[in-house]
């Protein structure tokens, strides 16, 4: 017998309006990018907060998030530190990635999020694919929804330009980066 039970509603129309709270212990922010061009290397960064304001219309809907650039982890201590540094996210010019959401609509049963996307001080549009996975009440009685969305970017159009030649004819990182946001958000 479960102790959770989830809403009947479909969609984003399963969401009651108010203020949603992202649970950090229950969300990942993760990326996924190439290295030396055959693997991929994945990361998150583990201190992010962000908060849901659902509207009447769940569709006009705001999200804003803020993540800490010196959380990052690809569980390799020297690389973290590379990623830290002038090279990359330089840390302590540009302590915070910012996403404010500017709309949400909808694709077949999933949803689009546009959102503006600050990264070392860049800010661009950029699009998520959305996908709503629910609501539901833990057995503690909190109101939870999931959300998962995912975009690729190119680093470089962020100012991420540091790069090394391989002899191959390749470069040691790619240029394009999965972003993939799980997150559990909490109502009240």
């Amino acid at each position: 017998m479960s102790n959770t039970t989830s809403t009947s509603a479909t969609g984003l129309q399963a969401l009651t309006p108010g203020t949603w709270t992202v649970d950090a212990g229950h969300s990942n922010v993760g990326f996924v990018v190439r290295h030396l061009m055959v693997a991929k290397v994945r990361g998150h960064f583990a201190e992010f907060s962000g908060t849901i304001t659902v509207g009447e219309n769940p569709l006009e809907s705001k999200v804003e998030a803020t993540v800490q650039a010196a959380s990052i982890t690809t569980n390799d201590e020297g690389r973290d530190g590379h990623l830290k540094s002038a090279d990359f996210f330089e840390i302590e010019q540009y302590p915070t990635l910012e996403l404010v959401s500017t709309g949400i609509e909808t694709r077949g049963a999933d949803y689009v999020l546009h959102a503006d996307l600050t990264v070392h001080g860049v800010t661009k549009a950029v699009d998520f694919d959305l996908e709503f996975e629910g609501v539901v009440q833990d057995p503690w009685g909190n109101t939870k929804a999931g959300f998962t969305a995912e975009t690729e970017i190119s680093r470089k159009d962020f100012g991420l330009e540091w790069n090394a030649a391989l002899e191959s004819g390749g470069v040691l990182v790619g240029d394009k980066v999965k972003i993939i946001l799980e997150i559990e958000a909490l109502k009240g």
